[in-house]
């Protein structure tokens, strides 16, 4: 079963972080995006069900922008499928780490569990960091 990773986002914001994938990890031959609400007759549902349906044999991480936004929650309808990976939160840092690990875990679910960990730690305050550095000098 082959592993195929879907960016699904409301407007340009799936091809955009793609494009900085492939900037920083080369060309991506098993990344696909779905970019919502851009054409006025977009379909969600449909596209959703055509892209469930056209990966029946693979195994897939779908990762959406927003918790609870109507992208996320037209993916959730497919979770309990064992096929089907939901994630939320889509950012660089997480799509990294998922995109590099992919072809060599053999627990797809641990990798996710990881890379999310990993990635809220990568979310910072930089303001805050950049106090404490200077209260740590003195």
């Amino acid at each position: 079963m082959a592993r195929k990773i879907i960016l699904a986002t409301h407007g340009n914001f799936a091809q955009g972080i793609r494009t900085s994938l492939e900037l920083i990890c080369g060309k991506s031959t098993n990344v696909e995006v779905i970019c919502a609400y851009i054409e006025e007759e977009f379909d969600l549902g449909q596209t959703v069900e055509t892209t469930i349906f056209e990966n029946q044999k693979n195994e897939l991480l779908v990762i959406t922008d927003i918790f609870g936004g109507s992208v996320n929650n037209e993916f959730f309808k497919y979770v309990e499928r064992p096929n089907v990976h939901v994630v939320s939160g889509l950012n660089l840092s997480l799509l990294i780490e998922l995109y590099t690990q992919l072809e060599i875990t053999d627990s797809l679910e641990k990798l996710i569990i990881q890379a999310i960990k990993t990635s809220q730690e990568t979310i910072q305050y930089c303001n805050v960091l950049k106090a404490k550095d200077e209260e740590e000098e003195f």
